[in-house]
């Protein structure tokens, strides 16, 4: 009876610890395709992403690179005071989203431009994206809010 006992608990663990590695792989398995890494200008130029790879790419909104085309449509640089890289994006902005603001924008690379799916903007004068200002204070160019 003992035995018994002791086969069926070891049964049971095993088990438990099975269906704990099949739910932790599926789980990681799962959020493979929703994480995306953060980038500065200045990481996006020393180290490209791979073709098609979805990433946020955060800085400030360089001085006078805001055109906004037919529709929709808009063009400016992204800048963390170093270096610009193209940005492209087609929907509807944020209210607060201008030139010498914080932004962070979801999308990938076509050819040396950055094409957005999705633009965050700072959410009040004093806000800027933690990422953003990481990014601005390794370059030495942030200054904080007055």
């Amino acid at each position: 009876m003992k035995g018994l006992k002791k086969r069926r608990r070891i049964q049971i663990i095993a088990l438990a610890f099975v269906a704990l590695s099949a739910s932790t792989a599926l789980v990681g398995w799962s959020m493979q395709s929703g994480i995306n890494f953060f980038r500065s200008p200045s990481q996006v130029l020393s180290d490209p992403p791979k073709p098609g790879e979805v990433f946020r790419l955060g800085g400030l909104v360089a001085e006078g690179s805001l055109i906004r085309g037919q529709g929709e449509a808009i063009t400016f640089n992204v800048t963390d005071g170093a270096v610009l890289v193209p940005a492209r994006y087609t929907g509807v902005l944020p209210d607060l989203f201008g030139e010498g603001e914080g932004v962070v924008g979801t999308g990938k690379m076509e050819g040396n431009t950055f094409v957005a799916t999705e633009i965050l903007a700072k959410h009040d004068e004093n806000y800027m994206p933690k990422e953003v200002v990481d990014a601005l204070k390794e370059q030495g160019v942030y200054e904080a809010p007055k």
